[in-house]
């Protein structure tokens, strides 16, 4: 069974009816800026992941994904 990932990037490709991710492979990679926060980020963010919130972004330096990959404009 394949995780089911959250994702608000509307303008990614790989984005899903009900804020999902649809891409078939997920690139994970260390967050250079981690060390600025006294946090863990997946359990504080992980109950609000499925509002139905949408974000946009233009590369995937804009988002914390690396398989991010904008829609092309029709």
């Amino acid at each position: 069974m394949s995780p089911i990932v959250h994702c608000r990037v509307s303008n990614c490709t790989f984005w899903a009816e009900g804020n999902k991710c649809g891409a078939e492979e997920i690139l994970v990679e260390t967050d250079p800026y981690a060390a600025d926060y006294d946090i863990e980020a997946s359990s504080e963010w992980h109950a609000d992941a499925k509002e139905d919130v949408h974000e946009h972004a233009e590369q995937s330096a804009e988002t914390c994904c690396q398989t991010f990959k904008p829609k092309k404009e029709h």
